[in-house]
């Protein structure tokens, strides 16, 4: 690998990186909406030539570039969609479609994968087998979009694949990793409480499904503390309680609670999910109501593999001895390269983008957010040099 060259023509595509970036970021496209975007990186790839292109799902983009010489096969992948968020950076470049914003840095992930494409093009004749870029879409927004993609055949003969994502809760300078897993599975549930409404002056001729409610969510957030092991990390939040009216005189007939459950592990994960279902039914029954239950599993955790999460972590630290490489506790947020990890062995890192000093403080889906464009050009040296190093095995 000549590193010196590669490292002059990361300091080149750096600047188109930006420029893709800010174009991305001021024009920002929804979960499965990403049609412009979609063609965008599509007529990029296309310019720079070499690439077999194709497009897996209306909104998304994969291009294949192969080696001159046997080795394994590398998925490297960007996620392209923006958040429902109305911007309020105040930056030259901000979006420019109202109430639609790239709050969590996916306009810059993007980015980084296409100039890791245009310098890997110019690398064809000292690249060994095969890397498969994935530009995906609906990162955000439930199946998600990276299932679609590997039911499209995205993984088909892939070795090893491997993602990024941008941290601007990480200062910079600083590079996150671990073995296992780093995000959550993040589920969601409802729960229906039925009863039967009356009159407030005459409480004992109803079934108050509001009081029954009340000790539902008393008892589900007794789940954590005393269901699940303290070593055992775990997240069940209520964030919905819907009930009654206007009248502040009449019992309603139901009410409905909602929430977030976010675990590690999928025993954990499951018991969580019959513990709703116990505590809710029976709390319900005890007093004389009924409670319909809803678990809608979320993403799955994203696991990384530990063999293909040591050669990753061989790679930051002998070409990138200048940053933090940090083992990171894992996140509690969710996201779909669980869908990509779970077929095959994969890597998923964090990239840290906070910068206070440049009042670069606030966190993912905030009106505010914002990422150090510095960041990016280490986000784009990590798809170079881990493409060329895990290709040749």
């Amino acid at each position: 690998m000549n590193f010196s060259k590669i490292q002059q023509q990361i300091e080149e595509v750096y600047k188109d990186v930006i420029e893709w970036r800010r174009h991305l970021h001021k024009n920002p496209e929804l979960s499965f909406e990403e049609v412009q975007t979609a063609q965008y990186v599509y007529d990029l790839l296309e310019s720079f030539g070499g690439f077999e292109l194709s497009r897996p799902t209306r909104t998304s983009v994969l291009a294949r570039l192969k080696g001159t010489r046997p080795g394994k096969v590398i998925a490297l992948r960007a996620d392209m969609d923006a958040l429902p968020v109305q911007e309020e950076t105040g930056l030259p470049f901000a979006s420019a479609k109202k109430g639609v914003m790239h709050a969590c840095g996916h306009d810059a992930h993007t980015s980084m994968l296409l100039g890791a494409a245009k310098i890997l093009k110019d690398c064809k004749e000292e690249l060994s087998g095969e890397i498969i870029f994935i530009f995906q879409h609906a990162e955000e927004l439930p199946p998600g979009g990276a299932k679609e993609m590997v039911a499209a055949g995205v993984l088909d003969g892939v070795d090893e694949v491997v993602g990024i994502h941008l941290m601007s809760t990480i200062p910079y300078g600083t590079i996150g990793i671990r073995h296992g897993a780093i995000t959550s599975a993040s589920d969601v549930f409802e729960i229906t409480v039925k009863g039967k409404g009356g009159h407030a002056s005459t409480p004992e001729l109803t079934v108050d499904p509001l009081a029954t409610g009340a000790q539902i969510v008393t008892g589900l957030n007794h789940i954590v503390s005393r269901s699940v092991a303290p070593l055992d990390a775990a997240v069940v939040s209520v964030t919905k309680f819907h009930g009654g009216g206007t009248a502040l005189n009449v019992i309603p007939d139901t009410v409905e609670i909602g929430g977030s459950v976010r675990t590690l592990d999928n025993g954990v994960r499951e018991l969580i999910k019959t513990r709703i279902s116990e505590i809710a039914e029976g709390i319900a029954r005890a007093n004389g109501a009924e409670a319909l239950v809803e678990y809608m599993y979320g993403y799955n955790p994203v696991i990384n593999e530990k063999v293909v999460t040591d050669k990753v972590t061989s790679v930051i630290e002998e070409y990138f001895p200048e940053r933090k490489l940090d083992w990171i506790d894992p996140m509690l947020g969710g996201e779909d390269f669980s869908a990509f990890s779970d077929e095959k062995p994969g890597c998923y890192i964090m990239i840290g983008s906070g910068n206070s000093e440049k009042g670069i403080i606030y966190p993912h889906h905030h009106p505010k957010f914002d990422l150090d464009e510095a960041a990016m050009k280490d986000g784009l040296k990590f798809h170079v040099i881990t493409a060329l190093s895990l290709t040749k095995g």
